[in-house]
C-alpha cells in the first residue's frame, strides 16, 4: 500500500512538471512560430524586392544577391527562434559551426562554385545578357547563381555550368566588343582574273552599310589551294550585323561570280592513264 502511494505520488509529480512546463514553452513556441512565419514572408518579400531593384542596375548581379541574402536572414532567424524557445544560442552558434564544417568538407566543390561565383560577380568576364563559349557550350547568358550559371544556346537548349569552372578556365565573350571582324574566304579557279574577282568583292563589301570602313576592308590572296586560289575578305561590322553580313555576302558573291564568269571551284583530282607500250603476249614470250 505503501508502495502504490509514493508511486501515486511520483505521477502526480511528474504531471505537475509536465503541466508547468507546458504553461512556460507554450507561450514561448507559439510566439517562436508566429516569428518563424512572419520572418519567412519578411526575408522573402525582401530578397524580391533587393532581386528586382538590383535587376534594373545591374542584372548580373540582382540574382546573387538575392540568393546570399535570403540564406543569411534565414540562418539568422533561424537562430533568433531557437534563442526564444530557450535554446542557448551559444550552444546552438558551436553545434552550428561544428556541423557547417562538416558539411563545408563535403561540399568542397559546392564551395568552389560559390567561390567562384564571387569572382565572376568582381571581376566581370561576362554579364547576363552576353553571348559566351564555355565549357564546349555557346549561348546567351540567362543568370548568375549562387553557385551555377545558367545559358540558352541558340538552338534553345538550357544549360547550367558550376560558376567554379566558369572562374578557373578559358572562355569567350563575343559580346563584350562593339565591332568584330568578319573573315569571307572564297575560291577560284587558277584560270580566272585575281583583279577582277578581288573588284567584284570590294564593289559588293562598298554596297552594303553594314561594311565598316575603319579599318578598311582587306582582300588578299590567302593561299594556293589544291584545286583553287584561296580569296580572304577581312571585313569590321558592328557586332550585331557580324553573321547576318557574313550570310548575306557569301549568297551575293556566288551570284555576282556566276553572272561574271568567274568559277569558284569544288575538290576535284586529275587521274592520268598512261598505256603500257608491251602487251601481256609479248611479256610472256619474253618470259
Amino acid at each position: 500500500m505503501e508502495d502504490l502511494l509514493n508511486s501515486g505520488g511520483q505521477f502526480g509529480e511528474l504531471v505537475d512538471l509536465a503541466m508547468s512546463m507546458v504553461l512556460v514553452y507554450t507561450p514561448k513556441v507559439l510566439l517562436a512560430l508566429v516569428t518563424l512565419v512572419i520572418g519567412l514572408w519578411l526575408i522573402n518579400k525582401l530578397t524580391h524586392l533587393t532581386e528586382t531593384r538590383l535587376k534594373q542596375r545591374d542584372p548580373t548581379l540582382s540574382k546573387f544577391m538575392s540568393g546570399v541574402l535570403s540564406v543569411l536572414f534565414k540562418v539568422l532567424l533561424f537562430i533568433s527562434v531557437a534563442s526564444m524557445v530557450g535554446i542557448a544560442t551559444t550552444s546552438f552558434i558551436a553545434v552550428l559551426g561544428a556541423a557547417g564544417l562538416a558539411i563545408g568538407l563535403a561540399l568542397q566543390g559546392s564551395l568552389s562554385n560559390f567561390a567562384g561565383g564571387v569572382l565572376v560577380l568582381i571581376f566581370k568576364p561576362f554579364r547576363v545578357g552576353d553571348a559566351i563559349e564555355a565549357q564546349g557550350f555557346l549561348g546567351t547568358v540567362v543568370e548568375i547563381q549562387i553557385l551555377y550559371t545558367i545559358l540558352n544556346t541558340f538552338d534553345g537548349r538550357r544549360v547550367v555550368i558550376p560558376n567554379g569552372d566558369l572562374s578557373n578556365s578559358a572562355l569567350t565573350n563575343y559580346s563584350v566588343n562593339e565591332t568584330r571582324r568578319c573573315e569571307l574566304v572564297i575560291g577560284i579557279s587558277y584560270g580566272d582574273d585575281i583583279k577582277k574577282a578581288r573588284a567584284i568583292i570590294q564593289r559588293l563589301i562598298d554596297a552594303d552599310e553594314r561594311a565598316l570602313q575603319d579599318p578598311a576592308p582587306l582582300i588578299v590572296v590567302s593561299a594556293l589551294a589544291d584545286s583553287s586560289v584561296n580569296l580572304s575578305a577581312r571585313v569590321w561590322t558592328k557586332a550585331a550585323d557580324l553573321w547576318p553580313f557574313n550570310w548575306d555576302m557569301q549568297e551575293r558573291i556566288k551570284e555576282a561570280f556566276d553572272a561574271e564568269g568567274i568559277t569558284i571551284p569544288f575538290p576535284q583530282r586529275d587521274v592520268h592513264h598512261y598505256q603500257e607500250t608491251v602487251s601481256r603476249q609479248e611479256a610472256i614470250g619474253q618470259d
